[in-house]
């Protein structure tokens, strides 16, 4: 996975990220104009017709978000409509496209440390888009995050101890609000838990997800987002887990969504891993368990289902686990049960 630096203003972040990372930048744009056609029938510019709808709300929310998204494209030598197409990605035409993702937090009473983590599962093709991107900005945190070639927003934690993942939920409620992964972005940008926290709990975001966002306060939350209600689950003895479907009884009132059977397996496979773990959790304890084959294929640890058709056909990209108490991060590409071997160990 190719690193990059980025500091400076948020268009010289952008743009080094457009130059350093031109290759993933143009490969995340080949694999999303195949997806938009085969998820949505739509064309690549009907694609960038639906991300404009999308423009106001971000202007008012982050207008340094466009900054950055104009230099991604200056940079790769592209259009600044086709980098604002792979930030609204998800609302654009994956709402009701299947994903697999896992995700976890740990921490007091369950541990001393602070836990984050998860696989992130979605297209294998994919893995040619990551980027792992360290970026310092002015009058805010320091951000360490797994993204894919010119989105500005993704899975990671800053320097002052705060992280996020994300889960995929399958509905079709959208609005042109705030895309999701400018949302996780919002949500690195933030000095304290309570920061993050407020960046996304207003119905700002334009699509339902879910983010799991922990700080080294030693504090966890589930944040069901949609535009048009925003429920927190709160951790049970310091857990929280997630995996694809909505989990809070008011957000399944107001939004309707249609969760593939194995959302549910997974869960219940990873409520029953976590209680098996000891007081005394590791980094390896929590990849053991993102490498869990409950279900296979559709496991936790998932691996491609040669019953499925082409387009609902993924598999484990990547694994994160986040020491937030210690500031670490440790990844594995691909499936984790492949590897024994950790990816690399950064210090945020």
């Amino acid at each position: 996975m190719k690193t990059i630096e980025l500091n400076g203003t948020s268009f010289q972040i952008g743009w080094e990220h457009g130059v350093q990372g031109k290759k993933e930048v143009h490969r995340s744009l080949e694999t999303y104009e195949q997806l938009f056609k085969g998820y949505a029938s739509l064309s690549w510019q009907e694609a960038k017709e639906k991300a404009l709808l999308h423009l106001d709300a971000i202007e008012a929310y982050r207008p340094n978000y466009l900054e950055e998204m104009e230099g991604i494209a200056r940079g790769a030598g592209v259009e600044f409509e086709d980098i604002l197409t792979l930030n609204t990605r998800s609302e654009i035409a994956l709402t009701n496209s299947p994903d697999g993702c896992t995700s976890l937090a740990i921490t007091e009473p369950r541990s001393s440390t602070t836990w984050l983590a998860q696989n992130w599962d979605w297209k294998g093709e994919q893995t040619d888009s990551l980027l792992f991107l360290k970026i310092k900005q002015q009058n805010k945190p320091n951000i360490e995050m797994v993204t894919e070639g010119g989105i500005i927003g993704k899975i990671g934690c800053n320097d002052a101890g705060v992280g996020v993942c994300l889960n995929a939920l399958m509905t079709r409620t959208c609005e042109p609000k705030v895309p999701i992964h400018l949302g996780l972005r919002a949500i690195l940008d933030s000095f304290t838990f309570d920061e993050a926290l407020s960046a996304v709990s207003h119905n700002q975001m334009a699509s339902p997800a879910h983010f799991l966002i922990a700080s080294r306060e030693k504090k966890i939350i589930s944040v069901e987002v949609s535009p048009i209600y925003t429920a927190q689950i709160k951790p049970e003895n310091g857990v929280l887990i997630h995996t694809n479907h909505i989990c809070a009884p008011a957000m399944q009132k107001v939004v309707v969504d249609k969760p593939h059977d194995d959302s549910y397996h997974r869960l219940k496979a990873i409520d029953k891993l976590i209680s098996s773990l000891s007081s005394d959790v590791r980094a390896s304890d929590i990849f053991s368990l993102l490498a869990d084959h409950d279900n296979y294929p559709d496991s936790i640890c998932r691996h491609e289902n040669p019953t499925k058709l082409s387009h609902e056909k993924m598999e484990t990209v990547f694994s994160i686990v986040m020491d937030l108490t210690s500031n670490e991060i440790a990844l594995i590409l691909g499936n984790p049960c492949l590897s024994k071997e950790v990816l690399t160990t950064i210090k945020c």
